[in-house]
């Protein structure tokens, strides 16, 4: 008897489905393809950590790569649009030694097998490798795992006073006038450059960089903007940008 542990995921428009699934030896099975046709199966992938003469595997367990990999391929595959779930993550004895070769045949009647026994219970997958893992008397990872989402820092005072100026519809400019300028409103970035090129200095850049972070803010999760022409700016108010004075 060998236990296994996998799922089987469907994608409904281009009417294919795949079944993975990892046995207690340490091997990952893989079988993919139409609705209701004879899946192609993958060759079985043997851990690296079972009898391998490379040293730096020695010591690994032979369930810690399947298992990894059981978890890529679930999201892997849900990422390409195999979003229904045909066989919920479980956990099934089967009838199977594994110390025998595995031909053709039998690795068929293995995949059989696995769908004709495992329950219709829905579970997540992290739930079905803990119960695999605590039936073979493994550790298993810790119920609660937090998980680091990044998130937006708070924006700095003066990006935070540029950003409610994009959101008034006006436009930011600098508030000095130079003969390389630029203006920054909902529409988008322009430069600005005249006859001559000018340096910009620390301030004037630390000012054009808040800016531009304001409106990397403001245009967050929203359809890009129609790219403007060269033509005459929209009349529009134009405020220069908080913290500094208006010639």
């Amino acid at each position: 008897m060998t236990l296994t542990v996998g799922f089987r995921l469907g994608n409904d428009s281009a009417a294919r489905q795949v079944t993975v699934l990892v046995t207690e030896g340490g091997y990952l099975h893989r079988a993919q393809g139409l609705y209701g046709k004879l899946p192609r199966l993958s060759r079985p992938e043997r851990s690296p950590a079972v009898d391998s003469p490379i040293p730096r595997f020695r010591g690994e367990h032979p369930l810690a790569r399947p298992i990894a990999d059981l978890r890529r391929h679930h999201a892997a595959y849900t990422r390409k649009g195999y979003t229904r779930v045909l066989i919920p993550p479980a956990v099934v004895r089967l009838d199977l030694d594994e110390n025998q070769p595995l031909g053709a045949v039998a690795h068929r009647e293995l995949f059989q097998a696995f769908t004709g026994a495992a329950p219709a219970t829905p579970q997540s997958l992290e739930a079905a490798i803990t119960a695999f893992r605590a039936a073979l008397g493994l550790p298993s990872r810790p119920e609660h795992i937090t998980t680091w989402v990044p998130r937006d820092k708070t924006l700095p005072p003066r990006v935070a006073a540029m950003l409610r100026t994009l959101e008034d519809g006006s436009v930011l400019t600098p508030a000095r006038r130079r003969p390389v300028g630029w203006s920054v409103s909902n529409q988008g970035v322009r430069l600005r450059v005249g006859p001559t090129g000018e340096v910009l200095d620390r301030a004037a850049v630390v000012e054009l960089q808040a800016a531009l972070s304001a409106w990397l803010h403001f245009t967050k999760d929203k359809e890009p903007p129609a790219p403007q022409d060269d033509g005459p700016v929209p009349a529009r108010r134009s405020v220069p940008t908080p913290g500094t004075a208006a010639d």
